[in-house]
């Protein structure tokens, strides 16, 4: 009976998510295990075999995933075999690109905007420079990671759980820390 409800409390929640999303250019399908909550002007592409959510795992009965393409413009792409874990929040107003083979930890956040300008006089204004992050292939994010904008990080490179990663890193790195800094070689 336990198994029974949870089953059907996760298809509601997922079917309330749902009916909230408000994308309007949405490509491709994924797998959700979790609650997924797609919203925004821009465009959403989801390439083959992305999965979104872990049974197993923490927060998976109380989070869901939010993903933004805010701006019309903006762009969010998962390449193909892309696992994430629970909570992952990623907002775009310009790009945000994930590569195939990603494997993406709990209660991560990745975004390409200070979403309001750092002068003190527009702090009302959007950013007006945001800057694209590139997720290269085969690269594992760790859980709690906040990845800021204009991030590029490289092939087959490891993030560190609880790195904040406010800079570039080449392929093959461990990166971890606040700010992320390189902390060993992947073999």
């Amino acid at each position: 009976m336990k198994q029974f409800l949870s089953r059907l409390y996760m298809y509601l929640l997922k079917l309330k998510y749902k009916i909230f999303s408000d994308t309007v250019n949405l490509k491709g399908a994924f797998v959700a295990q979790q609650p997924v909550l797609l919203k925004g002007k821009g465009k959403i592409v989801f390439n083959d075999n992305v999965k979104i959510g872990v049974i197993n795992s923490p927060m998976y009965y109380n989070t869901y995933a939010y993903i933004e393409a805010r701006a019309k413009t903006a762009q969010i792409s998962f390449g193909s075999n892309t696992y994430i874990n629970n909570s992952l929040s990623i907002i775009s107003e310009k790009k945000i690109s994930i590569g195939s083979n990603v494997l993406i930890g709990y209660n991560c956040s990745i975004s390409d905007s200070n979403f309001h300008d750092l002068n003190k006089n527009n702090r009302s204004n959007t950013d007006p420079n945001p800057e694209g992050v590139i997720i290269c292939d085969k690269v594992f994010i760790g859980n709690n990671v906040t990845i800021l904008k204009g991030v590029t990080i490289g092939e087959n490179s490891v993030v560190a759980t609880g790195a904040i990663v406010t800079k570039s890193f080449p392929n093959d790195v461990i990166i971890g820390g606040c700010p992320a800094k390189i902390i060993g070689e992947v073999n």
